[in-house]
């Protein structure tokens, strides 16, 4: 306690003796206010120096039309586009973009269990993890868009180019998870099996797929959930989905068919969110 006292103030040290445990926990400590301050200057005129960079000059009363008939589309959507049930209606067009997201995230689901496997540091050497893991990194590093600009060079446009784009794109992430979850695998559960005499199929099967499989399906939806939003974006380069009719309807300014497209995404979403949400904490309950 005396070294203590030595390196505080002489003013807070008097208080210090006569205080309670919590009031002299709360007078130990240091006092941080004029770092505070030269941090919160700091931050300040970080932001003045950025908003130098906006530019109001180009806002125009045209640009506060096209706001207005903006919020005017969401507010009175073309409801026969949203209710319809032809291929072009907003309907189709999520059921496409709901499939691309869902094979998408199968494809990279299933491909990714062996790429796991062989980066996993428990399961294999240590030199060859390190080949896997950096194939999986090279992977995540190009961005989604990039994936389905080379599929639709490839496949040309359509669902299909998407879908390939998801699947590619899922492996990187979903392995890397797998990865986690094999690698914290409890070895004592197989240790048992063994000393019960169980047989190598067995201990595969409830010593390592039985505590895998939760983690995998909670892996695989929440990535399904994050490819339904990224399946929408790529259809901006022709990937299949609702994202092309969606830039088409806003660059040709019929905000209400935009209007009608995004509050069905909006929809989907938040049902795909609950249900998703749902399913993965049952999972993690067991």
């Amino acid at each position: 306690m005396t070294k203590n006292l030595s390196k505080i103030d002489p003013g807070v040290k008097d208080a210090l003796l006569d205080a309670t445990p919590v009031q002299r926990a709360l007078l130990s400590e240091p006092r941080s206010w004029r770092r505070n301050i030269i941090v919160l200057v700091i931050l300040g005129a970080l932001l003045a120096w950025s908003s130098s960079a906006v530019d109001l000059a180009n806002m125009t009363e045209g640009g506060m039309k096209i706001v207005n008939n903006i919020f005017s589309g969401l507010i009175h959507p073309d409801k026969a586009l949203l209710f319809s049930l032809s291929e072009k209606s907003v309907a189709y067009l999520l059921f496409e973009t709901i499939c691309i997201a869902f094979l998408g995230t199968l494809v990279g689901a299933v491909l990714a269990v062996p790429l796991a496997f062989v980066s996993a540091t428990n399961i294999v050497p240590a030199p060859l993890a390190l080949i896997g893991r950096t194939v999986l990194m090279a992977i995540r590093t190009v961005p989604v868009m990039v994936y389905g600009l080379m599929f639709m060079r490839v496949t040309g446009p359509g669902p299909f180019a998407g879908l390939m784009t998801m699947g590619l794109a899922s492996i990187g992430m979903v392995a890397k998870m797998y990865i986690e979850y094999i690698e914290d695998l409890d070895t004592r559960i197989l240790e048992s099996l063994d000393a019960a005499g169980c047989t190598l199929f067995q201990k595969i099967r409830f010593g390592i797929i039985a505590q895998l499989i939760p983690d995998f399906l909670s892996t695989i939806i929440y990535r399904f959930d994050m490819n339904l939003r990224d399946a929408t974006v790529l259809g901006l380069v022709g990937a299949g989905g609702i994202g092309a009719p969606l830039i088409f309807a806003m660059q040709a300014y019929r905000w209400s068919e935009a209007g009608a497209i995004l509050w069905g995404l909006l929809l989907l979403i938040l049902m795909i969110e609950v249900a998703s949400t749902r399913i993965r904490v049952k999972l993690a309950q067991g």
